[in-house]
C-alpha cells in the first residue's frame, strides 16, 4: 500500500503594503472569493463598515455579544429569559444582499417598531394581522420568507405573556425570538435561516448562546450590574474608570459565572484569515466577546494576524483610558482567557491607529502601546468629515490587505 502523504505546517514572512489597492481591487471584482475576517463585537458601531465590507468579502465572520441588557432586548430578556437578539438582527441585516429582490421589503420589516403611542389593544390587533400576512409590512414580504416570518410571530405570539408591553417592540426582534422558541431554544438555527432568506455575504453567530448578563467594578468601589449601565446611553455615564467586568446570572447578583464557547465557535475562531478587535463600545462589545472561556486559546491557536483598531473619539466606557491603557487591558482580558501559556503576539499583533486625524480622548503615545509588545501600524482611518469616526471604506481595504 502507498504511504499516506503526511502535511506540514511552516510559518512564511512577507512584505505588505497597506491599504494594498491591487489586493482590495482584486477581492471587490470576486467578494466570493474574499478573506474570512473575523470580528468579536455587539451594537451598532460596525454597521457601517459591514455595509461596506460586503463588497470586498462574502466570508467575514462575526461573533456577536448577547448580554445586551437595553432597549427591546431588555423586555425580551425578562421575559423570556433568554440571550439578546437585537444586535444580531442588526448585523444579519447589515451583511444582506441588498440586490436581491423582496430584500428591501425584509429590510423595512426587520427594523420597524410598533407605535409607542398606540394602545396595547391597538398594537395585539397590529400583531395578529400581521400574523394572518394582511398587515402591508408582512403582504409585500414575498414567499417563501412571507411564511417564515408568520410563523415565528405565531410562536412569539403563542409564548408572550399578557403583561409584555408591545409599545416600541422591535418586529425584527419579535420574529427572532418566536424562532428562537421554534428551534428549541437555539439561536443559530434562525440565524442561519434569516442569513439565507436574506442572502447576507458573511456569518453572524452569538458568541454563546447564554442568558447572561455584564458586571463591572469601578476604581471607586461600585460594582455595576447590566450593559445598559456600563454604555452612558440609557443611563449616566460610569463616573470612574472600570477596573473588572465578569459574566453574572442576573441583574440582582453579581455573583460571577462562567461559559464556555461551543466546539463550532472555537472553529470558527480558529480558520479566520485575520481577527479584529474592533472599535465600538470597549468593555461591553468588544471585551464582553472575550470573557467566555475558550476564546482566548483559540485566538492564540491561530497564527493569522491580529489586529485592534480603537475609538478615534469618544467611548464613555473608556473613562481615563489612553490608547495605551485599551491595548494593555485587551492583552489582560485575552491572557485571562488561556489555559494555556502563549506569547503576547499570538493574541494581538497590530495595532492601528490615525495619529494625524483621529481625535482620540487622550494623547496618543506611540511608544506606549510598542512596549507592550505590540506593533503599531499609523495608517489613514478617520473620516475626512468627522474625524472621531472611522472610514469604513478604508477600514475595509486595511483588513483584506492583511489576509
Amino acid at each position: 500500500m502507498p504511504d499516506k502523504k503526511s502535511s506540514a505546517r511552516v510559518t512564511i514572512a512577507r512584505n505588505i503594503r497597506l491599504p494594498d489597492a491591487a489586493k482590495a481591487t482584486l477581492y471587490r471584482r470576486a467578494p466570493e472569493l474574499g478573506p474570512k475576517v473575523l470580528f468579536f463585537s455587539g451594537g451598532t458601531a460596525l454597521r457601517g463598515l459591514s455595509e461596506t465590507l460586503i463588497e470586498y468579502t462574502a466570508n467575514s465572520i462575526h461573533l456577536i455579544t448577547p448580554f445586551d441588557s437595553g432597549g427591546s432586548s431588555a423586555v425580551l430578556r425578562r421575559h423570556f429569559a433568554m440571550p439578546a437578539v437585537g444586535d444580531l438582527r442588526n448585523r444579519i441585516m447589515a451583511l444582506a444582499d441588498r440586490s436581491i429582490t423582496g430584500n428591501p421589503a425584509v429590510f423595512e420589516l426587520f427594523a420597524y417598531r410598533l407605535p409607542k403611542d398606540a394602545s396595547q389593544e391597538e398594537l395585539v390587533k397590529r400583531l395578529h394581522r400581521m400574523i394572518a400576512g394582511e398587515d402591508p409590512l408582512v403582504r409585500r414580504v414575498p414567499d417563501p420568507m412571507r411564511k417564515i416570518i408568520r410563523t415565528h410571530l405565531r410562536f412569539f405570539e403563542q409564548r408572550r405573556p399578557e403583561s409584555f408591553d408591545l409599545r416600541g417592540a422591535s418586529i425584527g426582534n419579535c420574529i427572532l425570538t418566536g424562532g428562537y422558541f421554534n428551534y428549541n431554544r437555539m439561536l443559530d438555527p434562525v440565524i442561519y435561516l434569516f442569513m439565507k432568506l436574506v442572502e447576507a455575504r458573511g456569518v453572524v453567530r452569538p458568541v454563546v448562546n447564554a442568558d447572561l448578563h455584564l458586571a463591572c467594578e469601578l476604581e471607586n468601589g461600585r460594582v455595576v450590574i447590566g450593559q445598559h449601565r456600563m454604555t452612558g446611553k440609557e443611563a449616566a455615564p460610569i463616573d470612574a474608570p472600570i477596573t473588572r467586568m465578569w459574566l453574572t446570572q442576573t441583574l440582582d447578583d453579581p455573583t460571577p459565572t462562567t461559559v464556555r464557547i461551543r466546539e463550532k465557535t472555537e472553529v470558527l475562531i480558529r480558520q479566520a484569515d485575520v481577527i479584529c478587535y474592533p472599535f465600538g463600545s470597549f468593555y461591553s462589545s468588544l471585551l464582553a466577546n472575550l470573557l467566555p472561556q475558550g476564546v482566548g486559546d483559540a485566538v492564540a491557536a491561530n497564527t493569522c494576524p491580529k489586529v485592534y483598531i480603537p475609538n478615534l473619539g469618544h467611548d464613555p466606557e473608556q473613562y481615563g483610558m489612553t490608547v495605551a491603557g485599551q491595548v494593555a487591558r485587551l492583552l489582560e482580558t485575552l491572557e485571562a482567557g488561556c489555559a494555556k501559556p502563549c506569547q503576547r503576539q499570538d493574541l494581538l499583533r497590530f495595532v492601528l491607529v490615525d495619529a494625524a486625524h483621529g481625535a482620540y480622548e487622550n494623547a496618543l503615545d506611540l511608544a506606549a502601546i510598542r512596549r507592550l509588545g505590540v506593533e503599531v501600524l499609523d495608517v489613514p482611518l478617520a473620516r475626512e468629515d468627522d474625524p472621531s469616526q472611522a472610514d469604513s471604506r478604508k477600514v475595509a481595504e486595511l483588513l483584506v490587505s492583511l489576509a
